[in-house]
Order: C-alpha cells, then structure tokens, then sequence
C-alpha cells in the first residue's frame, strides 16, 4: 500500500492554506509548494526526491529552502525530476545566485547538494514500488501531469491544466486508475480569467469531465481562497458522473 499526503491543495495561502505539494511514502514530493514547510526536519530529510509539474511559485516556492535548510545533516542530493524546459527556468531564475545560490555546484559539482533528472512525456521513471510518469498538460508555461503507478492502482495527478485531447487519450488509457486529481482554479464569475491563465472553472470542469472514461473518483484541488468555498459548491452542482468531491489539505489517500 502506498501513501500520498497531502501538504497543500490551495491556490493560495492565508490561515491555513498551503498551495500545491503533495508526500508520496514520506521519500518523494509532488511539487513542493509552501505546505511543504509544515513538515519537521526528520521529515525534510527524508525528501529525496521531488518531482515537478511546472515553475509556478505556488509549485516550487519551496524547493529552495527545503534544500538550504538541510544541506548540514543531508548524505544525499535532492534530485528535482523535471522536463528540460522547467529545469532551464529553475536555474535560469531560481537557482541563479541572484535568487538563490545555484545548489547543484555547492559544494561542488560532483558532490553537488541538488541534481536535476529531465524527464520526457509518457517516460516511466521507477522509484521502488512507485512508477512516475509525466504526462500531457496545457498551461501557460511548458507543464506536466503525473501518473503515480504502484501496480495495484493509479493515481493521476493534473497540475496546472485545461485538460486537452491528449491528456484525456493518456489517462483513458490507464487501465487501474482509481483516483484523479484536478484543479478547479476559479469560480465561474471568473471564467474569463480562467481562460487567459488556462485555470479550470467549474463549466469548463464539466465539459473537461466529459472525456473521462472511466467512473473513477475525482477530487478538486488549487481552489482559490478567496472564492474557494462558492467554487467548489459550483462544482458539485454540476451534472456530472463521477463521485467528486473536494482535495483536503492533511488527508492522506491510500492506492
């Protein structure tokens, strides 16, 4: 059985939102938005892996200080799974000295505290008894979605997306998925918004849902607070399918 807890699942911060990170069997990250700084040291490292779906803050605002606050006591590098284009932009505006120090030639390139690992849509990278593989995702910076495989069951997490064609060929395809993942960025007042930033709302949520096969359960996630609550009662007064319900921050999913 593998676990995947959640750290955040908010669009955003303020009280008690977190935005977007998820612990997948307490050695790999999911994003590594701000929930990741509720986890205690012990727990920081254990991180040994992080996997990103694109460079939006709200999805790495992290990554920076989890590396900086355990590099004294880490033996191993954090490696950051990510396509080429995503890695170019961390090191190009994160990891750039101006930001913050480039961790992958400190101490030393060779014995860097930070690897980075391209990764390539549909390629299948295994960690254990964990399968990650990136697939199609349309946003407004080059974006991935991960299929989170351990051979029992699937989980498919969307990122940042509108959905697509692709996207939906890919995930019909899996024959064991047991949950999806999506964000539902912006209340239906918002719609225009949500198509210039290629959000989710919950109209374009329905006519996105149409092309899921399979009655897999679907839990909503990047709810922006300040609508969060009017948004996700739009949700599920849609007419749909599937079971659907809102992505708890704290909860932990079985698969």
């Amino acid at each position: 059985m593998s676990t995947f807890r959640v750290l955040g699942c908010s669009g955003g911060i303020g009280g008690q939102n977190r935005t977007t990170s998820f612990l997948l069997n307490q050695t790999i990250l999911i994003d590594a938005g701000t929930g990741v700084g509720d986890l205690s040291m012990e727990e920081l490292l254990q991180i040994e892996h992080v996997f990103i779906t694109h460079a939006h803050l709200d999805h790495i605002a992290c990554l920076p200080l989890l590396i900086d606050s355990t590099i004294g006591a880490r033996t191993s590098p954090v490696t950051v799974h990510a396509t080429s284009a995503t890695i170019q932009v961390l090191k190009k505006h994160i990891f750039n000295w101006h930001i913050w120090p480039d961790f992958s030639v400190i101490p030393s390139a060779e014995d860097a505290f930070l690897r980075y690992e391209m990764h390539e849509l549909g390629e299948p990278y295994q960690l254990d008894e964990i399968t990650i593989t990136p697939l199609p995702a349309e946003h407004t910076v080059p974006a991935v979605a991960f299929q989170i495989n351990n051979d029992r069951s699937s989980i498919v997490f969307s990122g940042d997306t509108v959905g697509g064609q692709q996207f939906w060929q890919v995930v019909n395809q899996i024959t064991n998925l047991k949950t999806l993942i999506i964000e539902t960025a912006f209340a239906e007042r918002e719609l225009s918004l949500a198509l210039l930033a290629k959000h989710l709302c919950p109209s374009t949520l329905a006519v996105e849902l149409q092309n899921l096969a399979s009655h897999v359960e679907v839990l909503i996630t990047h709810l922006k607070p300040a609508d969060s609550d009017l948004t996700i009662a739009e949700v599920l007064n849609l007419d749909h399918v599937h079971p659907i319900r809102r992505l708890l921050q704290g909860e932990i999913l079985e698969f």
